[in-house]
């Protein structure tokens, strides 16, 4: 059973406040990011609902899928979207020896800056599953970087629960500035399909817009 929390934890924000959990505002601005694309048929799809809704947002993109799908990437980019870095291989932080990481970081950094579209030179980083050591996140932050985390996690990722589920993870959690994960990737899919266009409905109808990370 995965255990996580829906919404990030004040005492977590404030232990680890050198990280970006949300982007607190008064003008009733939140932000949608999504991780590990891009995606074949997924990532278009999600293009397709923001470019509907007229919404930019924030994408997390693996290294080595931007590599394999640079058309798709492109399209990310083309649409005015935020490009984040996620690593190359999707690494886990706390278990990958601090060399490799930051390679795998440097990597996708490079791999983002060559892409025909690509040259954005993105400062956004989101470690992959949250999970990153202290001494990797303070090279990437002398890097540069900022170290993009999240206020509300749609979990769409979880397969055990239900698309309901999902969709009522970001309506009941969202607050001015917060940053709303979702992933566009074959795994979350189904849940995403679902919760995606309802979450913007009704989030819409509760005041809030919609921005990039920057």
């Amino acid at each position: 059973m995965k255990l996580y929390w829906v919404k990030t934890r004040w005492f977590i924000k404030r232990i680890f406040s050198g990280y970006v959990w949300d982007r607190p505002n008064n003008g009733n601005k939140i932000y949608l990011t999504f991780d590990d694309g891009p995606t074949p048929e997924v990532t278009e799809w999600v293009l397709a609902v923001l470019q509907e809704h007229d919404i930019k947002a924030t994408f997390f993109c693996i290294g080595n899928n931007i590599e394999k799908h640079p058309e798709i990437f492109n399209k990310v980019v083309a649409g005015g979207h935020a490009i984040g870095n996620h690593t190359f291989n999707h690494l886990n932080g706390w278990k990958t020896e601090n060399d490799a990481y930051l390679k795998n970081i440097k990597d996708t950094e490079q791999i983002i800056n060559n892409t025909t579209a690509g040259a954005v030179g993105t400062k956004l980083f989101r470690p992959p599953y949250g999970k990153i050591k202290k001494s990797q996140a303070a090279v990437v932050k002398r890097e540069g970087y900022s170290i993009i985390m999240w206020d509300v996690l749609s979990a769409d990722f979880d397969t055990l629960i239900t698309s309901e589920r999902c969709l009522n993870n970001v309506v009941e959690n969202t607050r001015s500035g917060s940053i709303i994960i979702f992933h566009d990737s074959v795994k979350a899919y189904k849940n995403l399909e679902y919760a995606l266009p309802k979450a913007i409905q009704q989030l819409k109808a509760k005041g809030f817009y919609f921005d990039k990370l920057a």
